[in-house]
């Protein structure tokens, strides 16, 4: 079956065929590393996360390239204002950043460069497009001439007579003010690297377009990013890149934001929800499935609410996996999932559709245990875990064996709580046997105050976590 993908620069969805057969290439634009991230930086990361396993459970072999942007006006301004090196800001944020994708079970990229790493590169880059006429050297500053390149602004839809380009602090020289740095002259106090037009620091769009080059080639692909890269971020890229003689991305894939208020989640606007806050809250799991069950390209609007709506509607499905196990003990995956679930997937990476599909299962799953069908609960179990290792929320996978309980230190907690509470279930037990009543429902109360949740069923009970 064709996988179909909503390319941005078409405006509709198309059918995928790969540059390569059976290999996918995506660069996807990561962290820019001025702050530890919200909730919103990490959705577009676990939004191609899930595209990329979807790729390989077809069989393509992808690889996959996140960068990350080390330096950059904003990280400059963060180390003004917090007295502290440029440097040492951009690795403890690149830091929180990658603990956030970790916990939410993003797999690693298979390259991760950072832009200080590329600098040769992107000279190379520049070099090339002042010698094909399309840069342009000026008071140590380099600047792309938009004029030069007839595409310009196709990927955003805009007319160059109506676009205002403000200029960025030192950015003197340029011929026209819609002009952008492909190279910034070194300032007092700031990081500059030697080039043939004086020291200085590499503009952002330029440090994407030169690692796309340098990891993906002339032509790959997917381009990633979120809404607001559009312009001018991916606008530049494509001038740069197809100006330098690249066929640079052929299909172009935007996430939308999470919102609070209407707005975009931005640090900007003091209503960013950090993950690290968030990680002491809510299980990973959990976050993952609130932030990755939603369309790509919908909006998210933040709430508590829709937190626990998430929170409510996975337990539904992990207390079902759960008492198929303690039933039938461990149950592989299938190795294929429904044909309703991968016709979902296939259509633009329609994930809540794909979810409609293992709740219809989970719900069949459950109405077989209460029917004691023990073949037909373990055969729906198989699929729901075939489904869930595509969206990463098998919660039998070891990535959250090891993060059962909630908060980033998870897995501790979760082993130590399990032991507690079984504890106080043999002795509910004992006082079963002996027909103590009331000493069992005393027992059984106090775990409810503790938020323990206690199911009894015909194989012995079974507790889990009071939701939110």
């Amino acid at each position: 079956m064709t996988i179909r993908l909503y390319d941005t620069s078409a405006r509709q969805i198309r059918d995928f065929i790969p540059l390569r057969p059976g290999c996918v290439s995506i660069y996807l634009c990561g962290a820019t590393v001025q702050a530890a991230p919200h909730i919103g930086h990490i959705r577009s990361g676990l939004n191609f996360d899930i595209l990329r396993r979807w790729f390989a459970y077809r069989g393509y072999q992808v690889t996959f390239v996140r960068n990350v942007t080390d330096i950059d006006d904003k990280i400059l301004a963060k180390a003004r204002e917090q007295d502290r090196p440029w440097w040492a800001i951009a690795y403890a944020n690149e830091r929180a950043f990658n603990d956030g994708y970790t916990a939410l079970g993003c797999l690693p990229p298979t390259y991760e460069p950072r832009a200080t790493g590329h600098v040769p590169e992107m000279i190379a880059m520049i070099q090339g497009l002042i010698d094909r006429g399309h840069a342009y050297a000026a008071d140590g500053n380099v600047y792309f001439d938009v004029r030069s390149f007839p595409g310009y602004l196709r990927l955003s839809r805009q007319r160059l007579d109506n676009l205002q380009q403000p200029s960025g602090e030192g950015e003197t020289g340029k011929r026209d003010p819609r002009d952008f740095a492909l190279w910034k002259a070194a300032k007092p106090g700031e990081p500059a690297w030697p080039t043939p037009w004086g020291a200085g620091r590499p503009g952002w769009h330029l440090e994407c377009s030169a690692m796309a080059h340098k990891y993906l080639g002339s032509a790959f692909d997917i381009h990633g990013g979120g809404l607001d890269l559009i312009f001018p971020h991916h606008e530049n890229e494509i001038a740069q890149a197809k100006a330098y003689g690249d066929t640079f991305a052929r299909y172009w894939l935007h996430n939308a934001w999470v919102t609070m208020a209407g707005d975009k989640m931005s640090k900007s606007l003091g209503n960013s929800v950090l993950v690290s806050e968030m990680l002491k809250r809510w299980r990973p799991i959990v976050l993952r499935y609130y932030l990755g069950s939603p369309h790509y390209r919908s909006m998210i609007e933040y709430s508590e609410e829709s937190l626990r709506e998430a929170e409510a509607a996975f337990a539904r499905v992990e207390g079902f996996v759960q008492r198929v196990v303690e039933l039938a003990g461990p149950v592989e995956p299938a190795g294929q999932v429904p044909p309703a679930f991968a016709e979902a997937m296939d259509d633009d990476l329609g994930v809540p559709q794909a979810l409609a599909v293992v709740h219809t299962t989970v719900r069949q799953g459950n109405s077989a245990l209460a029917a004691d069908d023990k073949e037909a609960a373990v055969a729906r179990l198989a699929e729901v875990r075939a489904m869930l290792g595509v969206l990463g929320l098998d919660p039998l996978d070891e990535h959250w064996t090891g993060q059962a309980g909630a908060g980033a230190e998870g897995g501790d907690l979760h082993q130590v709580v399990d032991a507690l509470v079984r504890m106080v279930l043999e002795q509910r037990e004992a006082a079963r046997a002996r027909k103590d009543w009331p000493t069992a429902d005393a027992l059984r109360d106090r775990l409810n105050q503790a938020g323990v949740v206690i199911e009894d069923g015909p194989h012995g009970p079974r507790w889990s976590l009071t939701p939110h």
